[in-house]
């Protein structure tokens, strides 16, 4: 069976320019895809035609071997076209209109174009140190972040007056070319455009052609009550501006609460250690404490009280970051024992000290053990 034209197979003329038979193949591949003619029998082998006509009217020495002999050009190895050319270098055409086929389905052909001309800023950090207690309440805090900005001169184009950029001539905005090499195509970015598939021939003044400049801005950010050392908090939006108008990156506000003179935290919970005096602990008294909201509390201490006893102060710990309630407060006891005693205190104490010799029950148990260890020790 003879072989069709391959203009014909395309449905383009003969006189038809690069752009015009490559907008030709991607019509017919889009058309006869197997996966989208299932129904069609023939589908497949149609598909393969198309695939083969191209490989050879894209390559400009096989395309003028072709106007001058036809299909004789690549008979008996002058060429390398055929059924051998249509199978062999299957990948590189396809490749060409890879996306476009599955555009529908995945995105492909707008992020194609999108990708290569308009790129999206990138993210960034900020670092925010905050207290205890506005860690406790909130708060809305202004920040002042240097970031990349579109550039007014252009609205974010790249190009003097606001002018739109230009296919890049090298790739026509591919961004990416393609180089034979013996039995091998190797693709790479275009050096022309740098795989934006766009070319811009007076670059704005402002900002060199990126379609951005450095500034410093300020924003507001809202703290919510609860936040710790570690919590994220997302701008969207807020980042460096894209390239050439493409989207803004985000903002990553990085929380880290100082630490308190007064206070331990542990999640929702508060812990503060507070001095009490030896005569508070042994025979029971009250304590004032400070609360993390600026309140004070009046605590009880047991008489006996040793140090490290602790007691709870319920809901008096932090909020709890995304609702569900506050933690509690734990007062922990640090007994003093007094220091630079006058003589008569001194005094005092002997005479305590020797009426307290059965008031003294871990000091008593203690020496027991310590006496059954020595005489454990002698046998």
């Amino acid at each position: 069976m003879a072989k069709r034209d391959y203009y014909e197979v395309l449905g383009a003329t003969r006189g038809a320019s690069p752009e015009e038979l490559k907008k030709a193949y991607r019509t017919k591949a889009k058309e006869l895809h197997p996966d989208r003619n299932s129904d069609n029998p023939n589908a497949e082998s149609q598909f393969k035609e198309a695939n083969e006509a191209y490989e050879v009217l894209k390559d400009a020495d096989k395309k003028a071997a072709y106007d001058r002999y036809g299909h004789a050009a690549f008979e008996n190895g002058m060429g390398g076209g055929g059924q051998r050319q249509g199978n062999g270098d299957f990948s590189s055409a396809f490749s060409d209109v890879f996306e476009d086929l599955f555009g529908d389905f995945m995105g492909g052909g707008a992020q194609r174009g999108g990708r290569q001309r308009a790129t999206r800023g990138s993210d960034l950090r900020y670092n925010l140190r905050i207290s205890l207690e506005d860690a406790f309440a909130g708060l809305q805090k202004a920040i002042t972040v240097p970031t990349s900005v579109s550039c007014d001169g252009c609205d974010g184009s790249g190009a003097e007056g606001g002018a739109e950029p230009q296919t890049c001539p090298t790739c026509s905005g591919m961004g990416k070319v393609r180089a034979q090499q013996g039995f091998f195509t190797v693709e790479r970015t275009c050096p022309t455009c740098s795989g934006m598939g766009q070319i811009i021939k007076n670059p704005c003044r402002t900002c060199g052609g990126s379609g951005r400049e450095e500034k410093e801005r300020s924003l507001s950010v809202n703290i919510p009550a609860g936040v710790e050392t570690g919590t994220r908090i997302r701008l969207a939006g807020e980042g460096e501006a894209g390239l050439r108008g493409g989207p803004s990156g985000d903002l990553y506000i990085f929380i880290e609460v100082t630490e308190h003179e007064l206070f331990q935290r542990d999640g929702v919970d508060l812990f503060c250690q507070v001095p009490v005096a030896m005569t508070t602990a042994a025979i029971g008294g009250d304590v004032e404490v400070p609360t993390i909201d600026g309140g004070r509390s009046r605590v009880k201490v047991p008489a006996g009280s040793q140090s490290g006893r602790q007691m709870r102060l319920r809901s008096k710990g932090m909020p709890a970051l995304r609702g569900g309630g506050s933690g509690d407060m734990f007062i922990e006891l640090a007994v003093e024992t007094p220091v630079n005693l006058t003589g008569k205190q001194k005094e005092l104490l002997r005479e305590f000290e020797k009426l307290s010799e059965e008031n003294n029950p871990l000091l008593t148990n203690f020496f027991s053990k310590v006496k059954s260890f020595w005489e454990d020790m002698k046998s």
